[in-house]
This record gives C-alpha cells, structure tokens and sequence, in this order.
C-alpha cells in the first residue's frame, strides 16, 4: 500500500525501505564479479585454448568458490530479509495497536460476578457491542447531521449483547431497544473523576455512554440483566463507514422502493430498490439507522434491520475467510484499530485476532438475533415483566437462544457413578421466594423428609433461603456429579436440572418456585419452562443468522417509482 504500480520503481522503494529497518545497503551495490572480479574472463580465454584437463579442474575449483560465495551471499541476504520483514511486521504491529483507544471495562460500584464453568470446565463470553451516535469530529458532523447535538455528550444508540456459549457451539444476541427506560448505576468518570450518582428515575438507556464512557453503559447492563460482560467494542459514525468499505458489500432486501426521508427532512437518507443490493459505506451507515421507512418507523423496526445485516455481515465473512489480498487485509486491520473503542483488556490486535477465531467456530446457523422484549411506556419501552428476565436469565444460564442443544451441551449420565443413596451428603435449600407470593414456609425441611423417605439419610435442611426458578440440584466438582443426578432422578427431576457450581461445597438441592407444595415434583413443570421459553423468543423476534430470505418491510408513505 502505497507503493508504486510501476515494477522497475519497487527494487528502488525496497532499499529504501531497508535502510529505513536498518539493512546493510552495501547488499545492493558493487558489480557483479565482486571477488572474483577480473577472473572470469580469463578463464573463458582459456577455456578455449588449453588443454581440457588441468583448466577444467581450476575452472571447476573457481566454480566451486564462486557458488559458495554466492550461497553465503543468498544465505546473508535471506537472513537480512527474514530479520527485515519481522522487523517492519512488529512496526506495523506496534502501529495497530497504538490506534487502538481503550477504556475501562466498567465504571459501576458492583464487581461482576465470575462465570460459572460447565461441566468441562469451559466459559462462556459476552461481549458488549456499543453504537455511539456521537458528533465530535468533522467527520461524525458530517455523516450525523442534527447540527443542534454537536459536540454534544454522546449517546449510545445501538446496544447489542453478544453471548457465545461456554462450548463454542452457538452464539446468542440480544439487542435493548435505545428508548428503554431503566435505572441508571452511579459511574465514575475514569478521565475527569466526575461521579454520576445513581438515578432514582427512570432514564432511557442510550444517557449511560455520556456518564463516564462506555463502562456506565456496561455497568447499567449489569445492574438490569445480571449477566457478566467481559469485553465492550464502541464505534460511532465514522468507524461503521470505514469497516463496511473494509469489509465490502453486504446484501440486504427491502419488500419495495425505500426512501428513508419524510416531508420534515427527517431520515437517514437511504434510498433502495425492492429486492436485494448489497451495501457498503455511507449506505450500510444509512441502513443501520433507518427508521423511518422501516415496518412501523420505531426504534425496534431499526433492531430489527440491524439484525438482518449483521447476520448478512457474517455469512459474507465466513465466504471469504480465506482472504489471500494482503492490501485487503491491511485494510480490514487498519479499519477496525482506527474504528473501535475497546476494554483495556482487549487492547492489542493479537487479542482482537485471537476473539475473531473464538467467534469463527460457531456455524451461522446456530446464530440467534434478538430483541428485550418490552412494553410500551409513554412513548419509550420498559423491559417485559417476565419475559425480559427470562431471556437474560437463559444467557445468565447459557442456554441456547435457538432453542437446539449441541452434542455437549445434551445432558448425559454422569461417567463416575454415584455413591450408595444412605452416603450421599445433601443440603436442602428453600428457593421458592417470588415477589407476588413470597416465600413456602417450610419447603427445605418437607422435601429433606421426602428424600429420607427414599434412602438418602443424610438429606438435611438448610435454612439459608436461595431464591430460584426451576429445582435445581447443584455439585461442586465432577467426583460429584453422578450423586446430584441420582438426586435428581430419585425426585422426578430431568437430568439437566443437576447442575455444575462452585458455589456449594457438596450435593445442595434448591427446591425452586416451580415446586411449592406436594411431595412430588410436578410434571408440569418442565412443560410449563419451555413454554415460556418459546413464548419470551417470540416477543424477542429471534432471527437466525442462516435466514437468507429475511426481507425488511418497507413502511407506507416512504416509496418511490422509478
């Protein structure tokens, strides 16, 4: 990049290129003969004289010195050059990671809670992906428009947490809607030492990025959902044009001629044929914030279409993974250093590069897109009673969004067998506490009975209170995991309610809001989940990342003829 086109030029850029690294330029001057200088024309004088005999075999001794000068001469020049490339390689490696901004992970009061690890020790992810609509450079200004909120405390517009499951088998995304209204967390701005104190109103959502950076935005997450975010991205206006140019055409349809632009001047200015075009740049920048133009002109029509583009996004990476264009390469490096704003634990392009491959493993078609399902508020949204929780407490729990469990994650009769039903230690725990009907007295001791009515003697209650949906049987640590599921299944409980925590010290039964009255478990229950489930992924528009024929609907009044 930036060399000449013209080949005779390149030799000449190289050496200087070379000098620049700190290689011997003397490699690159002197005639050809060097030593042997004046021999070789004697030597075909000769050779054309004399005997075959003696001159053959000094012609050939001359040869032989000749090659290996020549050879230690390649040898030197490969060594300098292996030496060179790996010098100018670590440059431009420290160059991208200078372009890198980064910022704190998080700016609240609360510390996240650990992951907990699945059965065979592996971690989920989460990654918050943040979209500022900030307007602080000419640029922004320019791609922004809405001169009354330059220079303005930024907002943070787009706001997508990415989950990739423990296993690497699938990813989920969940996307909150930027007029949510919600409490905000007190935030310490790391730069100015400003202190935002806690709202006791409500706030919308996007006012987080304007306290203290993107760490309130991820603090506010975690303060609503519980879910512990390891890394954030941000990019504003300027970095979604240079990574779409980067990263090339992205297709997406419309059901008709579009025009995102109202009698008031309102719009993102996109401007689209029915069909499928694919998109890059300022477009894809005017896709992303579209709303007006799009199903019912709201926010969550927006979400939608962003969905629709990022799994668009992914299935034309995954097709060129093997980029073979150095120029397109450093392009797309160059692009994403300039573009994001990252945690500082992500803050060289090595763990930037070693993230992608993390995300690379999972198939598209066991990527989920979808959005908090809410209710309307006064023209903004509140999360949805119920459904809202339920979605984050199944990325909370890791559990697919898709609604398929992968080869690991299908709950399998432990390997390590369980320990006669009298030796199995358990400590029972009243879980059954919800806000509407409080507590079932008394829970933690009938079940105990319950299970000492069944052999296992030394079943005993507990009178801490751990407030829990399902039944759950939790294990320390694998020598363990075959007495939980007898547990389990002495009670009528699937076998995937024996679950992996470090937070117990042996076998602990938490009798759940699902089992409140009776000695045995209801059948019910496990019905009475997926249900809800289905019902929460309903309200969330979950879209898979496979869905080729995903079209947006094109809203009345914002078409045109040709």
């Amino acid at each position: 990049m930036g060399q000449s086109g013209v080949r005779g030029t390149r030799p000449r850029q190289r050496a200087a290129r070379a000098r620049e690294l700190g290689w011997d330029d003397t490699l690159y001057e002197g005639g050809e003969g060097g030593a042997d200088g004046g021999s070789s024309g004697g030597d075909d004088s000769a050779e054309g004289s004399a005997g075959r005999g003696g001159r053959r075999r000094g012609g050939s001794r001359r040869a032989k010195g000749g090659k290996r000068r020549i050879l230690r001469w390649i040898a030197a020049v490969v060594s300098l050059l292996i030496i060179g490339t790996a010098g100018a390689g670590y440059l431009y490696y420290r160059h991208l990671n200078g372009l890198l901004t980064k910022d704190e992970l998080t700016l609240g009061d609360k510390k996240m809670a650990d992951h907990k690890a699945n059965a065979a020790g592996q971690t989920p992810l989460n990654i918050l992906l943040i979209g500022s609509d900030a307007r602080d450079s000419a640029e922004n200004k320019k791609l922004g428009g809405a001169k009354d909120t330059f220079d303005s405390p930024p907002l943070a517009d787009v706001q997508m947490l990415l989950h990739v499951s423990a296993d690497r088998s699938n990813i989920s995304v969940i996307s909150m809607p930027r007029d949510t209204l919600l409490k905000m967390p007190k935030c310490t701005d790391p730069d100015t030492k400003k202190v935002y104190p806690a709202t006791t109103n409500l706030r919308m959502t996007n006012e987080s990025l304007g306290r203290g950076g993107p760490g309130c935005t991820v603090a506010t997450w975690y303060e609503l959902t519980g879910i512990t975010i390891d890394h954030f991205m941000q990019i504003d206006f300027g970095g979604v044009v240079s990574m779409a140019d980067a990263i090339g055409g992205v297709p997406v349809c419309v059901t008709d001629n579009v025009h995102s632009r109202n009698r008031e001047g309102k719009g993102s200015g996109l401007k689209l044929e029915k069909g499928t075009t694919p998109i890059k740049g300022e477009q894809a920048l005017q896709w992303l914030r579209t709303r007006y133009g799009f199903e019912d002109g709201t926010d969550l029509a927006r979400t939608h279409a962003q969905h629709m583009y990022m799994n668009s996004m992914v299935r034309e990476l995954k097709k060129n993974t093997k980029l073979s264009d150095p120029i397109k390469l450093r392009k797309l490096a160059e692009s994403a250093a300039r573009a994001l704003v990252v945690d500082k634990e992500l803050d060289t392009i090595k763990k930037l590069y070693d993230l992608a491959e993390e995300l690379k493993k999972v198939p598209t078609s066991r990527i989920t897109m979808t959005t908090m399902p809410w209710v309307p508020q006064g023209g903004r949204v509140l999360p949805k009673p119920g459904e809202a929780e339920l979605l984050f407490k199944m990325v909370r729990e890791d559990t697919p969004l898709d609604g398929k469990a992968s080869k690991k994650q299908k709950p399998k009769a432990s390997k390590d067998p369980a320990a006669p039903d009298a030796e199995i230690g358990i400590m029972v725990q009243n879980g059954t506490y919800t806000a509407a009907l409080g507590s079932a007295t008394g829970r933690a001791s009938e079940v105990a009975r319950v299970l000492a009515g069944k052999g296992f003697a030394l079943a005993r209650a507990d009178t801490t209170r751990n407030p829990l949906e399902r039944t759950t049987v939790f294990f320390p640590s694998a020598d363990l995991e075959g007495d939980a599921q007898a547990v389990a299944k002495s009670l009528g409980l699937p076998l995937s309610s024996a679950k992996r925590s470090t937070d117990v010290s042996g076998v602990t039964l938490v009798v759940g809001a699902d089992w409140r009255t009776g000695s045995t478990y209801p059948k019910s229950a496990a019905k009475d989940d997926n249900n809800d489930k289905a019902k929460a992924l309903k309200s969330a528009r979950a879209l898979n990342g496979e869905d080729t024929e995903a079209c947006m609907e094109v809203q009345p009044g914002f078409t045109w003829e040709k």
